[in-house]
């Protein structure tokens, strides 16, 4: 399968403590485990993948941006910034491109704070509590969302 569709796979703080970080919630797969994961599973879709961790809001924010002409859809955990970021949702919009937020644990049922996300405003979707498995559900729709099933 040809692969003609690029989706950037953001990643926000601390989930590059993947591994290390509260197992007993986010389980024993590292960040490099989960990334091979996605690119295997973007292979097998036809996909290519960016897959980028930051912990810093700015840096998630200008790779947002250049997400306009580089990729043609998202799959972001922006971790805590999913409840804090204005500036993250902002650039999602600006780049007019599909995004599906995703996140490791439930969230919902976790703190209060957690409940709420400025990313779901402007995601197709939202995917949440199914661990490493959720980044793959999130390719598998995304690749129908490109058209590249």
């Amino acid at each position: 399968m040809a692969i003609d569709a690029s989706i950037l796979v953001l990643n926000g703080p601390n989930l590059n403590m993947l591994g290390v970080r509260e197992p007993h919630i986010y389980g024993a797969t590292t960040l490099d485990d989960l990334e091979a994961l996605c690119q295997e599973r973007a292979e097998q879709l036809g996909l290519s993948i960016d897959f980028r961790q930051s912990n810093h809001e700015g840096e998630l924010v200008s790779w947002i941006q250049e997400s306009r002409t580089d990729h043609d859809g998202i799959v972001i955990n922006a971790g805590a910034y999913t409840h804090t970021s204005i500036a993250i949702l902002d650039a999602l919009t600006l780049s007019e491109r599909p995004v599906i937020e995703v996140h490791l644990s439930n969230i919902y049922k976790r703190e209060t704070f957690r409940h709420h996300s400025y990313i779901s405003a402007v995601a197709q979707g939202v995917i949440c509590g199914f661990g490493p498995q959720g980044y793959l559900m999130a390719l598998d729709a995304m690749a129908q969302i490109v058209g590249r099933d």
